[in-house]
């Protein structure tokens, strides 16, 4: 065996397709698409790049590929918690304990080499980026926005000297056929007390606008969670223009002031896995077919991304986003709410999701270790 620096196409390719061939066959994986995988290696399509160090590596034994794994280090992040930290990403491999431990210490070591002190993962270039380690779960269909991976992975990274420092939960939710009148009065009640107005969309260029503010509030409500280090403007079109492309407008919500300031918001999406395992990493020149169908006829909600500003966290807003998030799934009689990842010590978004008929069914972990 031997492990190889990532330094062209054909490298970049074989890391690529390397989980295409360790999940073949698997009822429970979604395959990226394929054209926007290759993105990550470019700084001028990763503008994560201005503010991370990253390198890639690939195992290959007998001329083929068995395990891939990614070292990066976000300088923005580590100047906010005053740390060195260096990030493993995109860690596959088949399953064996020495190819996974010869991929871990090769990112170790450049990390280390770069004057880290610790390296933790599975962690991407940004939050919207993959993270965590799928530990629980292993028989539920992910949202997009989550991860999947083989069960063996745990053992062997924990073999390896690493331990827990963070897990995600996921839960999904089943909602009523209705609208309690009591919701709505309580709803009613909060827009009123903050003097709070909700906006809904017909169509993506009137959701545009709010793009931008959208991503600045995100920076604001997410400040304090781990590995999340702000976004500027080049990353926020990045990722805009990478997502906004997706999202059925009407499932977008977001909570303004009396003075228009964006001050809360939700995203929802129509679940497309079922529709990007059809597309198998590709989406022409027939199969972007599967996501406009599932765009246009949803049977269950992937739950992306919602923030409210930290003054009125606390304060009974996300109730009013759920509400109004709601009514929406009813017209489309979505029964179905897959959340993303919740930090398990964020205890006032698990009472949330705990309010609804739920299972908590997900558990994703990022594990750290000194260096």
């Amino acid at each position: 065996m031997t492990i190889k620096k990532v330094e062209n196409r054909k490298d970049q390719k074989a890391f690529i397709m390397l989980p295409f061939e360790l999940y073949k066959g698997n009822a429970f994986w979604i395959p990226p698409i394929i054209k926007d995988e290759y993105k990550i290696f470019n700084r001028e399509t990763n503008p994560a790049m201005d503010f991370c160090d990253s390198c890639f590596w690939i195992a290959e034994e007998n001329g083929k590929t068995i395990g891939r794994i990614a070292a990066i280090i976000n300088h923005r992040y580590n100047e906010k918690v005053g740390e060195k930290l260096g990030r493993f990403s995109r860690l596959e491999s088949i399953d064996d304990a020495d190819v996974i431990a010869a991929l871990l210490r090769t990112a170790e070591d450049w990390v280390r080499e770069k004057g880290m002190t610790k390296i933790h993962g599975p962690l991407g270039f940004t939050n919207l980026d993959l993270q965590g380690l799928l530990i629980e779960g292993f028989d539920h269909l992910p949202s997009i926005a989550s991860v999947y991976h083989h069960p063996y992975y745990q053992a062997h990274i924990e073999k390896c000297g690493y331990e827990k420092e963070n897990d995600w939960l996921e839960f999904r939710l089943k909602l009523e056929d209705h609208i309690p009148e009591k919701a709505t009065r309580m709803v009613d009640l909060i827009k009123t007390r903050f003097k709070l107005r909700v906006v809904s969309f017909k169509s993506k260029n009137e959701m545009l606008p709010y793009a931008h503010k959208l991503f600045t509030l995100l920076n604001a409500a997410f400040e304090e969670l781990p590995y999340v280090s702000a976004f500027d403007e080049k990353t926020k079109k990045f990722y805009i223009k990478k997502y906004f492309s997706f999202l059925n407008p009407e499932f977008v919500k977001v909570v303004l002031d009396e003075h228009n300031e964006l001050r809360a918001f939700i995203v929802g999406l129509p679940s497309l896995s079922r529709a990007m395992q059809k597309c198998n990493g590709k989406l022409f020149p027939f199969r972007f077919r599967h996501i406009l169908h599932a765009l246009k006829h949803p049977t269950e909600m992937d739950l992306l991304l919602t923030g409210v500003d930290p003054v009125l966290q606390s304060q009974g807003v996300a109730a009013v986003l759920i509400f109004e998030l709601q009514q929406v799934l009813l017209k489309y009689k979505v029964p179905f709410v897959e959340t993303t990842g919740i930090f398990e010590s964020n205890n006032k978004a698990i009472t949330t999701w705990k309010n609804y008929e739920h299972i908590q069914h997900k558990r994703r972990r990022c594990f750290a270790k000194n260096i």
